[in-house]
């Protein structure tokens, strides 16, 4: 199943924390790694004391199921020293699926797709990046969503590595 992840950090190192995500990501059974978008400088959302994260998105090829893709993410979040305190506030690594294929998913721990990636600049643009023609599963296109975003939301820029 083709689904896309979305990767951010902004403690300890957020443009490594990011980047060794990518690659514990790849080496994870049942998941292959496509493509991978820029990094991106983004402000946060939410609680405002905090440092910039680092942004990106992730298209994986995977076997595994949405659960158990969920957990897998989970645990690299784990080895990664993610605490769950505040919501929408600081972490060293946030992993989330975006979309897995077309299908739909609503758990009371998992929501396919993505609940809030059509309003953030730091999901579509990156989206963008490595997927321009993608079509969501309710038809809207990721290039039409962009466009429509608050300039607000696309106050976001290229890391340069």
């Amino acid at each position: 199943m083709i689904s896309y992840i979305g990767l951010g950090s902004n403690l300890d190192g957020p443009v490594e924390q990011v980047k060794t995500a990518v690659n514990e990501i790849s080496l994870a059974d049942g998941i292959r790694v496509m493509a991978v978008s820029g990094l991106y400088r983004t402000a946060p959302v939410g609680p405002q004391d905090q440092d910039y994260f680092i942004n990106a998105v992730m298209k994986i090829e995977t076997s595994l199921s949405p659960e158990d893709l969920l957990k897998r993410l989970q645990e690299i979040e784990h080895l990664h020293h993610r605490i769950r305190t505040v919501h929408w506030g600081p972490r060293t690594l946030d992993l989330d699926i975006l979309l897995y294929g077309n299908d739909t998913v609503d758990l009371p721990h998992l929501s396919i797709p993505h609940p809030e990636m059509k309003r953030r600049g730091f999901v579509l643009v990156p989206l963008l990046d490595i997927a321009p023609d993608l079509v969501l599963p309710d038809g809207s296109s990721v290039s039409d969503l962009v466009r429509l975003l608050d300039p607000d939301d696309l106050k976001i820029s290229p890391v340069v590595l």
